[in-house]
């Protein structure tokens, strides 16, 4: 017997999904909203082991959705955590060249924040060490003063708050298993929705092919490792970020602080070998190592943008010393002594596309009459879960 019915059914209690879910409930207060998650909490995945970084969106190109929601949902994401009294951390952000050439990669950066209407400050070496006297630079840098951090578990945790008193029905512990003729079946029973939004993470293009979607697009995990220092809090002043590569969706091994002022540095970007390879061989699924491998395979071979490389160099972050030397190359008095204890990992759910066999940096959506489906909200989907569920709302029409 098929249990209550609803308007609207939000696979993922992620950032994206609890904020879909609520932007549901405020455009349409009479709606039957429901909300499953697979863990026992929200946010126990990509959303709750985030960096906790609220990004200004100078990174983006002009015409992506990334660049479109990233300013409006820093703006809103920090307002939201100072009515919520959510512990928030306006440090702002260093981006430093290593050499001449780097700095070119600063004026692309600094052109990107002009088009994107994003504040930047493109400043000496003398400004950028009254900013962080440790700081490395060559000759000049970029200073983002709306570059925040907070708690990511924080967040999650008064959303969660926020969409229960809404009236929305949060069902945790409950897996997607399959499509049914009128909404799903989970591990805990039928649902029945008129329209299905997916926002499942990791698990997004598998589901997505079930209602018939993400036919040229799979995930293609990356395990992200920080490592925390030792020094007392406030030993820097800021996020200090290395010029990018914007061929790849990564930002390369940076400082970041804390909502509380704690350094670490990383992220790794080590290809998984499963969706949630978290630590050892925890939640291993042989059909996932399977196909991700003979992927990974594949494109050691034959891949056009040089996974080969991209795939060494990053598995040599499993070793702190690797690390540490890369954060040098920011920072004055980095101590390898400081470095020895791991953060919780995280896997980031990066879509990638079979047939061109590129990774895609933008966010996608796909979406029929009665579902949508995200299959692209990696970074900076923290900051722009806000703006980007109105995006997804007005997608969904009446």
């Amino acid at each position: 017997m098929v249990q209550t019915g609803f308007d609207f059914l939000v696979i993922g209690g992620g950032i994206m999904g609890l904020a879909i879910a609520r932007e549901l409930k405020r455009t349409r207060s009479r709606a039957r909203i429901a909300l499953i998650e697979k863990e026992t909490t929200c946010g126990h995945h990509a959303s709750g082991r985030n960096s906790g970084v609220l990004h200004a969106g100078f990174y983006y190109s002009k015409e992506s959705l990334k660049a479109k929601f990233c300013k409006e949902g820093n703006r809103e994401l920090r307002q939201y955590c100072l009515q919520k009294n959510i512990p928030i951390n306006q440090c702002g952000k260093l981006v430093v060249a290593s050499n001449e050439r780097e700095v070119e990669g600063l004026h692309e950066l600094f052109k990107r924040a002009k088009a994107n209407q994003v504040e930047l400050s493109f400043i000496s070496e003398i400004q950028a060490k009254q900013i962080e006297p440790r700081v490395k630079t060559a000759g000049w840098a970029l200073y983002s003063p709306t570059t925040a951090s907070v708690n990511p578990a924080d967040v999650l945790r008064s959303l969660h708050e926020d969409a229960l008193q809404e009236g929305i029905d949060i069902r945790t512990d409950a897996s997607y298993l399959k499509q049914t003729a009128d909404g799903i079946l989970t591990s805990k029973g039928p649902l029945a929705a008129h329209f299905i939004i997916n926002a499942a993470g990791l698990y997004a293009d598998r589901i997505a092919t079930d209602f018939g979607f993400s036919e040229h697009h799979r995930i293609l995990p990356f395990k992200g490792l920080y490592l925390y220092s030792s020094e007392p809090a406030y030993s820097l002043r800021t996020h200090i970020y290395p010029v990018p590569d914007l061929k790849y969706p990564f930002l390369g091994v940076h400082f970041t602080l804390t909502d509380a002022g704690r350094i670490k540095i990383g992220p790794t970007a080590i290809p998984a070998l499963w969706r949630e390879q978290y630590q050892g061989w925890s939640r291993f699924k042989g059909d996932e190592l399977f196909e991700i491998a003979m992927r990974q395979m594949k494109l050691i071979f034959s891949s056009t943008w040089d996974f080969k490389r991209l795939a060494w160099e990053e598995i040599q972050k499993y070793f702190g010393k690797k690390m540490v030397a890369l954060a040098s190359n920011l920072v004055e008095g980095v101590s390898p002594s400081d470095y020895r204890v791991w953060g919780k990992p995280g896997i980031r759910a990066q879509l990638f596309n079979i047939k061109t066999e590129q990774l895609e940096n933008d966010f996608v959506i796909q979406k029929s009459q009665s579902s949508l489906h995200i299959l692209n909200a990696v970074s900076p989907g923290f900051t722009a879960a806000f703006p980007f569920a109105r995006y997804v709302v007005e997608k969904i029409g009446s």
